[in-house]
């Protein structure tokens, strides 16, 4: 079933988003162009200087303060369903002070988490009695717990990233090199269905212990592993990640080993997702297959990251998070083995935390693909 099936971005979660506003003891949010706007209204509004922000009143009318050269975009986003005021505002207005005038005496606002400093400065000069927060504290427990249409988002942006992995082995020949191969990658990104390219990371050889390498000019050599992990942003807002690994060639028999390992790790994570279990228990699970075989040290990084509009948001998945998962939870699973100087290794999958367990949205083969 496609997103076409339902609405993303539903009138009810402005309402939604006001009671939580008010449960939060604020008195406003401030949204600015983002992922908390786009979730809240459905409008994916240019990051401009030029303000765009929705004002959320935890009482009364919530309206969006808009630059005049954006009010036709703003008409023609799903925003427009809404039933707020537009507020256009010219090139010689001051929209912070229009916005400070109408909340008045705010004691405490929730800023965007992605807005830039120089707005959250000039809101405190606009506001100078009211408390900034993020207003990620009030949105997250909203963002966090999936729709049956943001599940079938990712389910769709997982399809589109695993047919992206189909042509991989395609790409990946001894003597090229990791940029000419990500360029490939990139390109067969967009042609799967997303709107834009997040990230391509070819780790070859000893660049797979670097987690965040992306790409180099290396030249890929016979018997090497490569680290593939790619993602980018569905027209619906959604993202995908999946990382798979790829010898061209035979590699060496201690990478096998303990691929083995993080392949069992990873299972273990993905088959311990159901509602109720902590974040931190599928952390766990995948980091006590790695340490039991003596490659504890070399996994760097937490297990996971919740997805949805950004490629990393919460819940994520790691020693410290308490956090029971709950039915709509997203996040990635992708346990890792580095060793430097010699290669590395990760799996990662998108799940879905269900009502009695978890579904996984990737479904491309995590055995090590020979090429």
């Amino acid at each position: 079933m496609t997103t076409e099936s339902y609405d993303l971005y539903p009138v009810a979660r402005l309402a939604a988003a006001q009671e939580a506003t008010a449960a939060a003891g604020l008195d406003a949010l401030l949204l600015t162009p983002g992922p908390d706007l786009r979730y809240v209204t459905g409008y994916q509004a240019l990051p401009l200087e030029r303000l765009t922000c929705l004002v959320l009143p935890a009482e009364g009318d919530a309206f969006l303060m808009v630059p005049r050269l954006e009010l036709p975009a703003a008409e023609h986003s799903p925003a427009a369903r809404l039933g707020i005021e537009f507020v256009a505002w010219d090139e010689t207005d001051d929209p912070y002070a229009a916005v400070g005038a109408r909340l008045g005496a705010a004691a405490r606002v929730g800023l965007a988490d992605r807005m830039w400093a120089m707005q959250s400065l000039r809101f405190r000069d606009a506001l100078p009695g009211a408390e900034q927060v993020l207003a990620g504290t009030v949105l997250r427990g909203l963002r966090m717990r999936k729709s049956a249409a943001e599940a079938a988002a990712l389910r769709e942006a997982g399809a589109a990233i695993d047919a992206v992995h189909a042509q991989v082995p395609g790409f990946l020949k001894a003597g090229r090199t990791e940029r000419e191969v990500g360029r490939d990658i990139a390109e067969a990104i967009i042609a799967a269905g997303h709107e834009t390219v997040d990230f391509v990371i070819v780790g070859s050889g000893p660049n797979g212990a670097s987690p965040h390498h992306e790409l180099s000019d290396r030249v890929i050599r016979a018997g090497e592993p490569v680290v593939v992990d790619i993602g980018g942003q569905m027209p619906s807002g959604y993202c995908s990640d999946s990382t798979r690994v790829y010898s061209v060639g035979e590699p060496p028999a201690d990478f096998l080993r303990y691929y083995d390992v993080l392949q069992r790790a990873q299972e273990a994570a993905c088959a311990a997702v159901r509602p109720g279990v902590p974040c931190e228990a599928i952390d766990a699970a995948a980091r006590e297959v790695i340490a039991a075989e003596g490659y504890g040290e070399h996994f760097i990084h937490r297990t996971g990251h919740g997805i949805g509009l950004e490629t990393h948001e919460e819940p994520y998945i790691v020693a410290g998070n308490a956090e029971p998962l709950a039915p709509g939870f997203a996040f990635s699973v992708e346990p890792g083995v580095y060793l430097p100087g010699t290669h590395g290794a990760r799996i990662e999958d998108i799940v879905i935390c269900t009502e009695d367990g978890g579904e996984r949205v990737n479904h491309r083969p995590r055995e090590l693909v020979v090429v």
